[in-house]
C-alpha cells in the first residue's frame, strides 16, 4: 500500500463496504457525489483520498465499480484469509469471539489466550483459548501477525513485552493504555469512552449552533 494519511487509511474499508453494496445492487459505475451521498463524507475528500493511489477515475466517466472494488479489495488484502490473535478472553475478549468478522471480510480469530483457567483449554464460539504462558509459541506456530489486546490496564507491560519477542506486525488495543512497542509494530487504538466523550462532544457543539442542516463533523486529515 502507499504511504497514505492515517485518516485516508480508516476510510479504505468503508469504502470498499459501499463499493460493494453498489456492485450487488448491479451500478457499473459511479460517480464521487454519488458515493459521497452513500457514505456522508465529502466528495472532495473522496477524491484526495483516492488520488493518493493514482488515477482511479475518469473526469466525465467518474468510477467503474468493479475496478475499484478489485483495488481496493487487493490493497485491503481481502484476496486472502487472515488469521488475528486475541489475548484476553473476559468480557470484551468474548463479544469480540462471538462476533463473525467472516461476515464482512476475511479476517478470523485463530487462538485467544487468558489467565483464567476455568476457560484455558476450551474452544469458545470456534476460538481455542490457550494459557498465557503459552503466548509467544502459539503464536509464533501460527505465525500470526496481528493481534487484538483486550486485558485489564496493569496487565499491559507485561504482555506487551511478550509481543515484542514475537513475529507480530499490528496490536489492535482496546485498552486505555498507550502502548510503547517496537518501531515496526503498527498500534491501532480503540478507545470506546473516548469515541462516546467525542460523540457527546459534536452533539453539544450541534445543539449551541441550533438546527442546522450544513454541520458536518470535519473529515480531515
Amino acid at each position: 500500500m502507499p504511504d497514505v494519511p492515517r485518516a485516508t487509511a480508516r476510510r479504505l474499508p468503508l469504502y470498499y463496504r459501499y463499493l460493494r453494496a453498489f456492485s450487488n445492487m448491479g451500478k457499473n459505475r459511479i460517480s464521487s457525489s454519488e458515493l459521497s451521498d452513500a457514505v456522508k463524507i465529502d466528495s472532495a475528500t473522496i477524491r484526495r483520498d483516492f488520488s493518493h493511489f493514482g488515477a482511479l477515475g475518469k473526469r466525465g466517466y467518474g468510477y467503474d465499480v468493479e475496478v475499484l472494488l478489485d483495488f481496493f479489495r487487493k490493497q485491503l488484502y481481502q484476496d486472502r484469509l487472515i488469521t488475528v490473535g486475541l489475548v484476553g478472553a473476559g468480557n470484551l475478549g468474548n463479544a469480540l469471539m462471538h462476533y463473525n468478522f467472516k461476515k464482512s471480510n476475511n479476517v478470523r480469530i485463530g487462538a485467544a489466550f487468558d489467565v483464567n483457567e476455568s476457560i484455558v483449554g476450551t474452544v469458545q464460539n470456534g476460538v481455542p483459548i490457550y494459557p498465557m504462558h503459552d503466548l509467544v509459541e502459539i503464536l509464533q506456530d501460527m505465525e500470526i501477525k496481528i493481534v487484538i489486546l483486550a486485558i485489564p490496564e496493569e496487565a499491559v507491560a507485561a504482555v506487551t513485552e511478550e509481543l515484542e519477542k514475537t513475529n507480530i506486525e499490528g496490536i489492535l488495543n482496546f485498552t486505555t493504555m498507550r502502548l510503547h512497542v517496537k518501531e515496526n509494530i503498527f498500534v491501532q487504538n480503540v478507545d470506546l469512552a473516548n469515541e462516546l466523550q467525542t460523540l457527546i462532544y459534536y452533539i453539544g457543539v450541534k445543539g449551541n449552533k441550533g438546527d442546522n442542516d450544513d454541520f458536518i463533523i470535519s473529515e480531515d486529515d
